[in-house]
């Protein structure tokens, strides 16, 4: 049990009660992840060109790459995806103490995920495997550079998403301190945990893409 007192949650007047609320949220919320997917699809249909043009390359490029740490940062996402449902299940059960470590648990694991990447960029740019003009490595394809492009414009995309994610749960963190989360209204932290899942998701499909090419 808590001490928590848990605040009221007064329904906006343009709806009609707690529920038409929650799903015109839930409605907005799937609007926008399809959006994500469209931006997102415009990039994988980029990859699949170019990776139908240069075949080779890309078998050569994907070596240059830990597929070690491409598991792992898969492997964290997942465990953040697991204590994001957690911690929204926990605000269902007036659990404020357990939403508030699940949140901290899935703002760590972003922050590892991002550790990770930070490890890979920069082994990438001490050997110089940037995108364009910025590629001074030396390889067997003349078109590693337009790998790498994808690369860092895919994956730092993404990373961009995670931050913004990790910005989301500590408001949700500071929220759910103040009581504001309980049994009868817990929209954001479901609406966070759509879009978390979603950045999940996406990594699902960048892991194979990039680092198991073949």
């Amino acid at each position: 049990m808590t001490n928590v007192r848990y605040k009221e949650h007064h329904v906006a007047h343009h709806f009609a009660n707690a529920g038409h609320e929650f799903d015109s949220a839930k409605l907005g919320m799937w609007v926008f992840l399809v959006t994500e997917v469209l931006f997102f699809g415009a990039l994988f249909v980029a990859y699949g060109f170019l990776r139908w043009s240069y075949p080779e390359m890309f078998l050569e490029a994907h070596r240059l790459l830990s597929w070690k740490m491409g598991a792992l940062n898969t492997l964290i996402l997942i465990s953040s995806s697991f204590t994001m449902v957690m911690g929204v299940r926990s605000a269902q059960l007036n659990r404020v103490r357990q939403t508030a470590m699940y949140l901290l648990a899935t703002i760590l694991f972003s922050f590892g995920f991002l550790g990770v990447k930070a490890v890979e960029y920069s082994a990438k740019i001490h050997h110089g495997l940037l995108p364009a003009k910025f590629f001074t490595a030396h390889g067997a394809s003349e078109h590693l550079h337009l790998f790498f492009g994808l690369y860092f414009t895919m994956t730092g995309l993404h990373g961009l998403h995670v931050i913004i994610g990790i910005g989301l749960m500590i408001w949700l963190l500071f929220r759910n301190a103040r009581g504001d989360f309980h049994s009868e209204y817990y929209t954001p932290l479901e609406m966070v945990g759509l879009y978390w899942h979603f950045v999940d998701l996406v990594w699902i499909f960048l892991f194979p893409l990039f680092y198991l090419v073949g």
